[in-house]
């Protein structure tokens, strides 16, 4: 079996994918359509260039020259603040050619979170986007560990356009098993401090031919867009992995999306997929009747991130003529495990298993439900991450991971959503903490407790809802005080992590020991009116 190579072949239960004994995953995505003579095919769109695949493949090898040349070393961490573009490509791809592992990272986040992975990681490079250099500098600053290269993706001589001009072209992938370490995605766990999850170099392989090949049958001629970002598990399989490993086409689009620009992107590029997330596709729909909008380029959509009420789903089918396909996964995963296929798709439902993962549900003892009871998904499959980084917690017990989902199995076969088991939850399709909100909050002078959970808006979508007991109870607080705390958590965490709703109580329900019971909070329906702190 010729070294890089995957061999796809049929079975009884499904697709069995075997890989050779040296894999290095950059030789599958990358160097395979230059070998069989696809260099021509455009591989990314973007407002400003299209890159070709044998552009693509010549920057990868130069970029991870140019990686090695800085004296990054293979197996070291490779840090990855970067807006999605071609430069996201070349350094992803060139550090696992050069046996370096990348570790793309929220982009939105602030500098006391970054200082925390530069520490938690202890990365021996830094790489980050220009218009990123403010947060990632005062991050460098507070940082106990200094990554010994620190490179921006642009604006100066020794940015990476510069290196890769001068770095050779003539690159041979280092020699890696598939089970090797590739690549690490940061997860955020139930305390609020985010997980790295190391992720082997088949894990894409897996997610490109179980997910996109053979559940939602994506073509080379398919252009895919994805509004989800390359720096979570979603977006780098939907914007990158997918359209490399079928040679199809990604455009990209650096700006966070709104229903302006991707329907702009849409209109302006014709891609046949588009991935979003539930907030975005409400938002859309709302925005249809005043927007221009051009969507017949599109075979289906995609959502994930967060549950799609079956409303959102009913309207985008009437307004478009275009189907949702629904799915869940996990940065643990590297992407999804159960989803709808097109031309089934059901509302109000997350479709079934994927080839090649196992689920089940469980109650609290680990023992299996009845049909239709709701319980705690289990997930086993070739993509699950090998481990934690620095944590003893393992990613999965005897072979399964547990999801934190609540789920149950419907009289048709499919699954449906029934919560968290956890306070965690998922704002635009990202997961947030409680406590970080939290602890946001309760750095306003005014601010005695707070406490924080998810909330349906309007549209059933989970946003973060605040309650709060001021220190001077006796003090009404003014009319504009929701606001101003709102405003107070915006310049102290990521954007999407603010309270959209402010409550001001007199006390919090707690148990014996002191422990907010935020699932009471979540049962409570305020009858004062609540200030929309969405401002």
């Amino acid at each position: 079996m010729q070294d890089n190579t995957v061999v796809i072949e049929p079975a009884a239960t499904g697709h069995h994918l075997r890989f050779a004994p040296r894999f290095n995953a950059a030789a599958a995505f990358i160097d395979r359509h230059v070998a069989v003579g696809h260099g021509a095919t455009v591989a990314i769109r973007t407002a400003g260039d299209d890159v070709s695949y044998a552009d693509l493949a010549d920057r990868v090898a130069r970029c991870g020259n140019a990686l090695r040349g800085l004296g990054i070393a293979p197996g070291e961490r490779m840090l990855m603040a970067v807006l999605d573009g071609p430069a996201f490509f070349y350094l992803f791809w060139g550090a696992i050619k050069a046996g370096i592992v990348p570790v793309p990272l929220n982009t939105l986040l602030r500098a006391a979170d970054y200082a925390w992975l530069i520490e938690d990681s202890a990365c021996a490079a830094f790489v980050h986007s220009p218009e990123l250099a403010a947060e990632v500098e005062s991050a460098l600053a507070q940082a106990h560990h200094r990554p010994a290269v620190v490179l921006r993706t642009g604006g100066d001589d020794a940015a990476l356009p510069a290196l890769l001009a001068r770095a050779s072209a003539e690159l041979a992938p280092l020699p890696r098993r598939a089970e090797d370490a590739c690549f690490w995605l940061y997860s955020s766990g139930s305390t609020g401090r985010p997980k790295g999850v190391v992720h082997a170099q088949r894990d894409l392989v897996v997610t490109s031919q179980r997910y996109a090949v053979e559940t939602i049958g994506v073509r080379p001629t398919d252009i895919f867009f994805s509004a989800a970002k390359l720096f979570f598990a979603y977006g780098l399989g939907n914007g990158m992995a997918f359209p490399l490993w079928v040679g199809g086409t990604s455009v990209l689009m650096p700006e966070r999306p709104t229903p302006e620009n991707t329907f702009a992107t849409i209109a302006r590029f014709r891609p046949t997929i588009f991935f979003g997330v539930p907030t975005l596709f409400a938002r859309q729909i709302a925005e249809m009747p005043r927007l221009r909008t051009d969507l017949s380029s599109l075979r289906f959509c995609v959502s994930a991130g967060e549950a799609l009420p079956a409303h959102l789903f009913e309207s985008w089918r009437r307004l478009t003529g275009t189907e949702i396909i629904d799915g869940i996964g996990s940065t643990e995963a590297a992407h999804m495990y159960i989803s709808h296929r097109p031309g089934s798709a059901v509302a109000g439902s997350t479709g079934r298993p994927l080839p090649g993962y196992e689920v089940k549900i469980v109650d609290e003892s680990g023992a299996a439900v009845p049909s239709g009871q709701p319980g705690r998904l289990l997930v086993r499959g070739e993509s699950v991450g090998t481990c934690y980084w620095r944590n003893a917690n393992p990613i999965t017990v005897d072979g399964w991971l547990d999801t934190g989902d609540i789920y149950r199995v419907d009289a048709d076969g499919f699954y449906v959503y029934a919560g968290r088991s956890d306070d965690m939850m998922k704002v635009g399709g990202i997961w947030c903490s409680p406590v970080e909100i939290e602890a946001a909050l309760l750095e306003h002078p005014d601010v005695l407790e707070a406490a924080v959970v998810g909330r349906e808006d309007d549209d059933g979508l989970v946003k973060p809802e605040a309650w709060i007991v001021p220190k001077n109870p006796d003090t009404p607080y003014p009319p504009g005080t929701a606001t101003e705390l709102v405003r107070h958590c915006k310049t102290r965490l990521a954007p999407y992590k603010y309270p959209r709703w402010v409550h001001f109580v007199p006390d919090l329900p707690k148990t014996a020991t002191g422990k907010i019971q935020r699932f009471m909070l979540r049962q409570r329906r305020p009858q004062m009116a609540t200030p929309e702190a969405a401002a």
